[in-house]
């Protein structure tokens, strides 16, 4: 009898997800929960219900793949795991690197992993004081969840003020600390790691671009696109980069006896003085799962397996093509502030020689329709960094809906690194 997976989520990473399942030679059957309007047109049924263990129990998921990080700090791997029911994706102890950036920064100091310096900020008065003599530009960010949008880089004390309005004023991403942080230069670089609890296994690297317009101007979003290979950064250098800042977290909450399992994503500034983490998340990244799984040529429901289970990924290489892979993030009109739904979605059945994922649509009447911020993912694969974004873009300009924002430069930098 074929297993039975259950992804967990509705964006464009549970989308890709979905599609790499699909192509296991264990030819799994796949559910999703709850899914969205392309993962259903994929065949693949969409089920609802508040009580995901009561879902996958009576189902009989044989795993749990849980694609967001919210269910993951809210404890859903635990109560699966109460429920007898086996899941890939960190525990709610083991998933905190993500819900508090505080314990974040804490637990890279207690284990040696480079970072940029930070402070604590507990109130809006102590935030102003510190705002007074920190060096600029400074990055601020909410230490909750905060769906990629709750970091500002401020130029200047004016815009760290008008930072602090955003967090302790108008409270937009709730009742939350502030960490205050050095700001680091250099190129960024996104390498997700599977981990079983004992080891680190980095995946292939990638990049990704969080703001919103072109030459990396205005807030943060989610992510706009992504690509990967990465120059500069082929399998030995990620081994060595995990060794530095996957491998010491993963010891140390084994450590604490709250050991990592699933997917460790470590965002990494590439300084002059080496690689420094910026940020952790406890799941798979958003978009660059959307640019990494579509290279992989192992079997995907194999690696997932091995990593909820405590040493199951010893030896295991993961398979990469050499093919390169960019994606482009359609978002809706007034992302990442807000974002319009209902909005007709046009082309996509015209898009050839590129993969579509759905990330905020919806089925209304027969049309697909815009239903949140980042709307879709557009990605193709080359045998260049070149032909892989020309084919990216010219499957992206198929797609059409009102207010559609699209960045322009995905990937521009590799195609020059590449020529260089």
């Amino acid at each position: 009898m074929a297993k039975r997976v259950l992804v967990v989520g509705g964006g464009g990473r549970e989308h890709a997800l979905v599609r790499t399942l699909l192509r296991s030679p264990q030819e799994p059957e796949v559910l999703a929960a709850p899914g969205n309007a392309g993962i259903a047109r994929d065949g693949v049924e969409c089920v609802s219900g508040d009580d995901l263990a009561c879902v996958a129990r009576e189902r009989a998921v044989d795993l749990v793949v849980v694609g967001p990080e919210a269910p993951l700090v809210a404890g859903l791997v635990d109560e699966l795991a109460a429920a007898g029911i086996a899941a890939f994706g960190p525990t709610a102890a083991a998933a905190r690197i993500e819900g508090s950036k505080t314990y974040a920064k804490e637990l890279m100091k207690g284990c040696g992993v480079p970072t940029a310096s930070h402070l604590v900020l507990r109130d809006r008065d102590e935030a102003a004081a510190h705002l007074a003599c920190a060096s600029y530009p400074a990055v601020l960010k909410a230490d909750v969840l905060a769906a990629g949008k709750g970091v500002i880089i401020a130029a200047d004390e004016r815009e760290a003020r008008a930072a602090l309005d955003v967090f302790f004023g108008e409270r937009r991403f709730g009742d939350t600390e502030v960490v205050l942080e050095e700001f680091l230069d250099g190129e960024e670089l996104s390498l997700l790691a599977l981990c079983d609890g004992e080891r680190a296994v980095p995946l292939a690297p990638a990049q990704d671009y969080k703001r919103i317009f072109d030459g990396d101007e205005g807030p943060n979003t989610g992510g706009m696109g992504s690509y990967s290979p990465v120059p500069g950064f082929d399998d030995e250098r990620a081994r060595e980069i995990a060794r530095v800042a996957h491998q010491p977290i993963v010891d140390e909450l084994r450590r604490r006896g709250t050991p990592f399992h699933g997917v460790l994503y470590a965002g990494l500034m590439m300084t002059a003085a080496g690689p420094k983490v910026l940020e952790y998340n406890c799941r798979f990244g958003d978009p660059e799962t959307q640019a990494v799984l579509p290279r992989l040529r192992s079997d995907l429901l194999e690696l997932l397996e091995a990593a909820s289970t405590p040493g199951g990924l010893a030896g295991v290489e993961p398979d990469w093509s050499p093919d390169w892979a960019v994606t482009v993030v359609l978002a809706s009109r007034g992302y990442p502030e807000s974002s319009s739904k209902g909005d007709p979605i046009g082309g996509l059945d015209e898009v050839e020689g590129a993969e579509v994922f759905h990330a905020g649509t919806a089925a209304r009447n027969g049309q697909i329709v815009t239903d949140g911020g980042r709307v879709l993912n557009v990605t193709a694969l080359g045998p260049t960094a070149g032909e892989a974004r020309e084919r990216a873009y010219e499957a992206a300009e198929r797609i059409e809906f009102d207010g559609r924002q699209m960045r322009t430069d995905i990937a521009a930098r590799a195609v020059e690194s590449v020529r260089a």
